[in-house]
């Protein structure tokens, strides 16, 4: 049985991704992610289904615009792939839960909310604050469904005492700190409270942890200075990656 929902989650994964790539570009620029379909940015042709397949017709294609040889970027198999890769990783680790679905559509919100972070320094409302509200709902079926209420309650609490911690940064950062990701701790303090205190626990320190070394790393590469302005939704998502997939393990050692 779980094997079944990780290959139906590999899949709707590849799905999935297809469409967050054209979320990511779309949003930000204030256009419909539906009209106009998506096509070529060098000759303008549309892209045909059967070139649209995740994955594979990149692979077909070899990189390249059937029509007038314009490079697609490997981003955009990576991002499908990725989220095929999550979304199984997420049935393996829940199984059989109601509250899948809702740890499905979170994975998808911040892998979107990641690569608008990265292109434009800038965590949409348009995606975040839907995709939270989606979140909140679906994990309240999957709590009741699966006979476990505290764990929304937790889930709830989880999520309001991210969004506080990061508050407080933003605060004592005087402008440094975005609020964007401040609002970003809501979503994610949700989906790791909801799993226990010690995944949230664990996916706060993650964040920094990670945030704290690739920023090391960009200063040490001469890709930032000091002052710049870093990215720390995708430290965020990252951390929060690693709690899911190790929380539980580290709390208990930690604790033990």
């Amino acid at each position: 049985m779980i094997g079944l929902l990780a290959v139906v989650g590999g899949v709707t994964g590849l799905i999935v991704g297809s469409f967050l790539n054209v979320v990511a570009y779309r949003v930000p620029r204030g256009l419909s992610v539906v009209r106009p379909r998506s096509a070529c940015p060098g000759c303008g042709h549309e892209i045909r289904s059967r070139d649209n397949l995740p994955v594979l017709s990149w692979l077909l294609l070899r990189g390249r615009c059937r029509d007038c040889g314009t490079g697609i970027s490997i981003r955009y198999p990576l991002v499908e792939a990725g989220t095929a890769a999550a979304f199984a990783s997420l049935a393996l680790l829940l199984g059989a839960s109601w509250a899948l679905p809702a740890y499905w559509w979170a994975a998808a919100v911040a892998i979107a909310l990641t690569l608008t972070d990265l292109d434009v320094r800038r965590i949409p409302d348009r995606i975040l604050l839907p995709g939270a509200a989606v979140t909140l709902v679906l994990l309240g079926a999957g709590a009741l469904a699966d006979g476990e209420p505290m764990a929304l309650l937790r889930a709830v609490a989880g999520g309001g005492a991210y969004f506080a911690i990061l508050l407080a940064v933003a605060l004592a950062a005087r402008g440094g700190f975005g609020f964007g990701d401040v609002k970003l701790g809501l979503l994610l303090g949700m989906v790791l409270a909801y799993r226990s205190w010690g995944v949230l626990a664990v996916g706060v320190f993650g964040a920094f942890a990670v945030g704290g070394l690739v920023a090391v790393a960009l200063l040490v590469a001469r890709r930032a200075k000091r002052k710049d302005a870093i990215p720390f939704g995708p430290s965020m998502v990252a951390g929060a990656a690693l709690a899911l997939a190790w929380g539980e393990a580290v709390a208990r050692w930690y604790l033990g």
